[in-house]
């Protein structure tokens, strides 16, 4: 029988934007998704964009569709928080794959990365960008609020991080460290020193890959899918 997987999306994503790597992976994984609070459809009902509020979602999912063990694939900023529920001794979560994550913060590195998600200047930039935001974050109560919340949250992150060196070292399950060779926002150098923290960690770097998850060339679609299985 399949073992389980759940697939956990960045900032500003959501659960819809794993279609095709679900496609991908149906035949040899039960694959699950869910979407953050503030996210997608899923409302913020009132709850701060926080790590451990997204490590909450997903212990909350984990109990509601009664899941003794998963693997865990985290792109970007649900790696992080992956590797932050393993850090704390979830004994649920198994091995951990992460794409694009970012995992060294600093208040510098928070103000620069919030900087970009003024609303105004995502619409007047890049409006494609903006339609998108909108239609993906319709039944979160709004796009504008996603981009706040997410500054809000790197900006924590930036004060008080919660992946540092004696933590990384905490996490006793076995982590697969992915980056593209063409990411333009955590570099290959970043990931690799993680990987080597962890007690079980490897790295993998996928060719001609840059951030953006939704940008997937077929071939790295296959490539990742092949490396998760």
């Amino acid at each position: 029988m399949p073992a389980d997987l759940l697939l956990l999306h960045g900032a500003l994503g959501a659960a819809d934007q794993f279609g095709p790597l679900v496609s991908a992976l149906g035949d040899s994984w039960r694959v699950h998704t869910l979407d953050f609070h503030g996210h997608g459809n899923a409302p913020a009902n009132g709850r701060p964009y926080r790590i451990e509020e997204f490590a909450a979602d997903v212990l909350a999912f984990l109990d509601s569709e009664r899941l003794a063990s998963v693997d865990v694939f985290g792109y970007s900023m649900g790696g992080y928080v992956a590797l932050h529920l393993a850090s704390l001794g979830e004994k649920r979560i198994a091995r951990i794959t992460t794409l694009g994550t970012k995992f060294r913060w600093d208040p510098a590195t928070a103000e620069r990365e919030s900087a970009r998600l003024d609303p105004a200047t995502i619409r007047a930039k890049v409006p494609r960008f903006a339609d998108a935001l909108e239609q993906r974050h319709r039944g979160a109560g709004g796009w504008e609020g996603v981009l706040s919340g997410t500054a809000e949250c790197l900006r924590a992150l930036g004060s008080e991080p919660l992946l540092v060196d004696d933590t990384l070292r905490a996490v006793a399950q076995p982590v697969r460290v992915m980056v593209g060779d063409r990411d333009a926002t955590v570099s290959v150098e970043e990931s690799a020193a993680v990987s080597r923290i962890l007690p079980a960690g490897e790295l993998a770097v996928l060719p001609r890959t840059a951030h953006p998850i939704d940008a997937l060339s077929a071939d790295a679609l296959s490539l990742l899918a092949l490396l998760l299985t």
